[in-house]
């Protein structure tokens, strides 16, 4: 029975007038029977016999006194929700002063919070569903013969591997030579090294490289544009308008800092096979130099949440995510149906996701099949490569936002396209974290009529970062450094958000994110993530070379060091002024928890600001 309010006291009394009926009974001998459903009275031998027609009257009687009592109690919640939002926007219009801001308020965190809490929320649920089942992407049967694969193994597929690069002096070497030794038929496969580089001296060092390989044995060849138009895209797009790739059915592509195992391929390649709507697989990223200092630990628990929650979980119950760029192999005839890689954007490999996904193209992703590469260490680098992450992706919304709309795919994936894909990461998110803990929280703390309650800048931050450090566990220390940060940085991604929805001059830049080039031998040895069999890690160079190396690390002892510098970012030591200010006039009106909040908010902006995050540039 549905509770008793003031509206269903009004009907029962309306429903008692008239003349009351006495009722006697002259045959005591009776029965009670309880009815719970319409035909909850009748037995099988009884529906032989005929229904009652008084038990019939009475229960639907009772069905209908209890659909009234629902309508009722639905009338008088919606009734009382709405006289609170007339009561909370009369109380607002008295104050006067503090309207705007409480207005601001109330759509920032009760229009973001719910959605954002609710998808991550919804994602972990959804990973801890797929560990309990142990659901993943298996391959059925061995899909070659397990012969030589030196020799001429006709089952094996052709396989084009790409790896473009642009003035990567400190990891091309690592690349090229993981690349070359992957384990595949080494006339079933050809690698294409797209060289973008604009100094002389390193496209002499790549070629070098490639030669060396070449008279190896192994099939490589080098080329290199003259005019760098469409950055990576551009690369991509002239190295596949070659006449000999018409012989190849996949193209695998690595980043110059990326470091296959030499299985890649053939963990990787089989999918394909009996799966002609497969479009794209894509491995997970390792990173070699994630404890290097407090920078790469906190980028560590960002994409370890976006490859073991969203990427993954997408992949099992969608069949699609965002390509990365790398470390993926794809169809090359989805590739060519779905328009081939074009230069409109600066993330060319989220757009060519979005245009196969609308073509009805499938994509699987292995969280167990790892690659090595590296994060950005300096705040410097980190930051323009956020910017491109943030602005392109806007930019692109803009471009295909038609094209979803019109496709013939369903209605419920066109949604989770533009709401969940586009919108939730990458613009509430970063608008959300901006104007609530940048913008509205401070100035609060001059306006001493308005206040933000403490559930909305405490709660609801921390269960965020422990949702997004939970795939990460071994980062829970950093949780709070974790959530500073990500404040910090939402006026990086709230800038690019902008410039990239505006298609501002700042959306079109490309800039190589800088390499520390910790790929080496060595470090590969030290480095490598302990989660991975030791006979699946990577070797960056040949045994012989290893003197070499040696050699060359004795040289640069013995040079000159370069002196680093630091660089000043004068956004963030604006904000910081704001933010410690704001922290002084809360610790004089003794607001608690809102001084310790802006105290330590401002000195990270401070931190960040003066460039004493992450390793400085040279």
């Amino acid at each position: 029975m549905a509770p008793r309010f003031g509206f269903s006291d009004l009907w029962e009394k309306e429903t008692r007038k008239g003349t009351p009926v006495v009722v006697t009974m002259e045959n005591p001998n009776y029965s009670i029977v309880e009815v719970d459903e319409p035909d909850g009275a009748f037995t099988p031998m009884e529906r032989t016999r005929g229904k009652n027609a008084k038990q019939v009257t009475w229960v639907l009687l009772l069905q209908a006194h209890k659909a009234v009592g629902c309508l009722a109690w639905l009338a008088t919640a919606s009734w009382s929700l709405l006289g609170s939002v007339k009561r909370r926007l009369c109380f607002n219009h008295r104050l006067g002063s503090e309207t705007w801001q409480r207005q601001m308020a109330f759509l920032v965190v009760y229009c973001a919070v719910p959605c954002t809490v609710r998808r991550s929320f919804d994602s972990l649920l959804r990973l801890f569903w797929i560990k309990y089942k142990k659901i993943k992407p298996r391959i059925d049967e061995e899909p070659f013969r397990n012969d030589d694969v030196e020799g001429s193994g006709t089952e094996y597929p052709m396989v084009l591997v790409q790896i473009p690069m642009c003035n990567e002096k400190e990891v091309y070497e690592q690349s090229i030579s993981a690349v070359c030794q992957l384990d595949w038929p080494k006339d079933r496969m050809l690698i294409q090294v797209l060289d973008d580089s604009d100094d002389g001296s390193i496209q002499e060092l790549i070629r070098a490289e490639v030669t060396k390989w070449s008279q190896k044995g192994v099939n490589i060849i080098y080329r290199h544009r003259l005019v760098r138009t469409g950055y990576k895209a551009g690369n991509l797009k002239s190295a596949m308008s070659c006449d000999y790739v018409k012989a190849y059915e996949f193209v695998a592509i690595f980043d110059a800092d990326f470091q296959p195992n030499s299985d890649f391929l053939k963990l990787t390649v089989p999918h394909f096979k009996e799966k002609p709507e497969l479009g794209l697989v894509q491995a997970r990223w390792a990173f070699v130099n994630k404890d290097e200092n407090l920078l790469t630990r906190l980028q560590n628990i960002n994409l370890c949440f976006h490859f073991e929650v969203e990427q993954q979980v997408n992949g099992v119950f969608l069949n699609f995510f965002g390509f990365n760029g790398t470390a993926g192999v794809w169809r090359i005839k989805a590739l060519e149906e779905s328009g081939g890689w074009l230069e409109r954007t600066t993330v060319e490999d989220m757009d060519i996701a979005v245009r196969a996904h609308l073509h009805g193209w499938k994509f699987i992703y292995l969280n167990d099949v790892k690659v090595l590469c590296e994060v950005p260490e300096s705040y410097e680098a980190y930051k323009k490569q956020q910017h491109r992450w943030h602005s392109g992706p806007m930019q692109l919304f803009r471009l295909c936002l038609g094209a979803i709309l019109t496709s013939k795919i369903a209605m419920w994936k066109k949604a989770n396209l533009i709401l969940l894909f586009f919108l939730l990461r990458k613009l509430i998110l970063p608008f959300y974290s901006f104007t609530l803990f940048c913008v509205i929280l401070p100035i609060t703390m001059f306006v001493p009529e308005a206040e933000l309650p403490v559930w909305v800048i405490c709660y609801v931050p921390i269960f965020m970062s422990l949702l997004n450090v939970l795939p990460a566990p071994k980062s829970f220390p950093f949780i709070v450094p974790y959530l500073l940060f990500e404040n910090t940085m939402s006026v990086t991604k709230f800038n690019a958000m902008v410039s990239g929805l505006f298609q501002l001059g700042s959306s079109y830049e490309w800039i190589v994110t800088k390499k520390a080039g910790r790929s080496s031998e060595s470090d590969l040895l030290g480095l490598t993530d302990k989660s991975m069999p030791p006979n699946q890690m990577v070797r960056g160079v040949s045994d012989s070379e290893l003197l070499e190396i040696g050699q060359a690390e004795e040289q640069k002892k013995q040079t000159v060091a370069v002196k680093k510098t630091n660089k000043i970012f004068h956004k963030e030591l604006a904000l910081a002024f704001l933010l410690l200010t704001a922290a002084v006039r809360s610790l004089l009106a003794s607001q608690g928890v809102h001084f310790y909040f802006l105290l330590f908010q401002g000195l990270t902006f401070l931190l960040v600001g003066l460039d004493l995050i992450g390793e400085q540039m040279s």
